[in-house]
């Protein structure tokens, strides 16, 4: 095991990560940004060091300071943590190079993985179910008329090097196409540094079950069971559960295998997620593999006991897994609550938190970053906290979670606590009855 690990992110996964730290017995050392230092990851820390201004990046994405900031520390690895820099294949070599430890997959995978184009080739090899659509990327306008002609309309225009719902348009004929292709193509530089798009079949109404991994540097992958991601605003998640009420035994063990049998293609190690669409017919198709952890990992911890992000430093540190699969029991529900007003089109709400209240109780867990009288900065992602909710079924997970979101309360700035708890008390929800335009019909309803 590592004894001193740099931990290139802030907020409550940096916390997350601190702590998993501490439990293995290990040094962590957090950076922070100057507007950042007297944030909660960087006082729980048992070291800290500034790396920069405000903006992004000159701070969190500015890999010369990350990687000074990691030699000047002694750092023997770095966790990336999710956004900024973990899924940089660039970051990740230029820590090999510097032989520092990278906390994740190798840099040969977190490139494949990032090309969709690419990986979605090499996953459909490997005999993986995946969405119609082009070979690769689309680089003329009548390739990419020919190409939603043959598969069908309504396709979806994706980046290539996306993530997050940036780059990504439905087009339902050829007018439409044209301007989602030239739109694709732009937010996709400007977001990714690069314009390449791919064209697959839209998939109305389809479900997104994604599949928790967990791979050595041993040749052993498993699969730690499914989460449901389907109430998603924008492309953006913001529920997610497990175990999903749409799949059967037979249809999980087949997902679960395609998920191991994706990992495999790409050469996968450290913790991961193959992303599948379910369509009402029950057939699946493989769309992603995201190469970190993911904002929703809790609900797994929750079901199965392990402890994703001290399993991602014991992988990374070359040791085998120590079990062949796992038990999932009972239900996990999260809810993303941000600092957005959902009254004013999710308008970001930066600014002083006053009185603030985390929930607790029985099968409940936070996590967060917050305090009173932390000011939130307009610089970086408005997510508040995770709240999660724990039942022996279903019922009782929305029970607890729905509580357990009343009474979160942040003061002096407007939060969607209250919007997920609605959400998850509807009887759409409670029948497992999920699509992603089931939101819609809560932004559209007065509380």
């Amino acid at each position: 095991m590592f004894r001193r690990v740099l931990i290139a992110n802030r907020g409550e996964i940096a916390v997350r990560i601190i702590r998993a730290c501490r439990e293995a017995g290990v040094t962590s050392i957090a950076v922070h940004s100057d507007i950042d230092h007297e944030c909660l990851h960087a006082s729980l820390a048992d070291e800290s060091i500034c790396i920069g201004p405000a903006s992004s990046s000159e701070s969190y994405l500015h890999i010369p300071s990350l990687i000074a900031a990691a030699e000047i520390c002694d750092a023997q690895a770095i966790h990336p943590g999710y956004g900024f820099l973990a899924e940089s294949s660039k970051f990740a070599n230029i820590c090999r190079e510097c032989n520092i430890r990278f906390i994740g997959p190798s840099p040969e995978t977190i490139a494949l993985s990032g090309d969709k184009a690419a990986c979605l080739r090499r996953v459909r090899e490997a005999g993986v179910p995946t969405v119609p659509g082009s070979e690769g990327v689309v680089t003329e306008p009548e390739e990419a008329q020919r190409i939603a002609h043959e598969i069908g309309f309504p396709v979806l225009v994706k980046a290539s090097a996306g993530g997050g719902g940036k780059g990504m348009r439905i087009a339902h004929n050829d007018v439409t196409l044209k301007n989602a292709v030239s739109m694709a193509t732009h937010e996709a530089q400007a977001a990714f540094g690069d314009p390449g798009v791919y064209i697959e079949k839209f998939l109305d109404d389809a479900r997104h079950i994604e599949f928790q991994i967990l791979a050595d540097h041993h040749g052993r992958v498993i699969s730690l069971g499914e989460r449901e991601c389907t109430i998603q605003r924008r492309h953006q998640k913001m529920i997610e559960e497990t175990p999903s009420t749409a799949l059967s035994g037979s249809l999980r063990a087949k997902m679960a295998k395609a998920a191991i049998r994706a990992a495999k293609a790409i050469e996968y190690t450290n913790a991961g997620t193959a992303e599948f669409l379910l369509g009402p017919d029950n057939q699946f198709y493989f769309i992603e593999f995201n190469a970190r952890i993911q904002v929703e990992h809790p609900v797994t911890e929750e079901v199965t006991g392990i402890d994703l992000v001290k399993e991602q430093l014991r992988l990374a540190a070359n040791e085998p897994l120590g079990y062949s699969h796992a038990r999932p029991t009972g239900c996990a529900i999260e809810a993303r609550v941000c600092a957005e007003d959902a009254d004013n089109n999710f308008m970001p709400c930066a600014g002083e938190v006053g009185r603030c209240h985390m929930p607790n109780g029985p099968g409940v867990r936070v996590d967060s970053h917050l305090f009173s009288g932390y000011t939130i900065p307009r610089y970086y992602d408005s997510m508040m906290a995770k709240v999660i909710a724990r039942g022996a079924d279903r019922t009782e997970a929305i029970n607890r979670l729905g509580s357990a979101l009343d009474e979160f309360t942040t003061e002096g700035v407007k939060n969607t606590a209250r919007l997920c708890a609605r959400i998850i008390r509807s009887d759409s929800f409670r029948r497992g009855d999920l699509s992603p335009k089931l939101i819609d019909s809560f932004l559209s309803k007065p509380k």
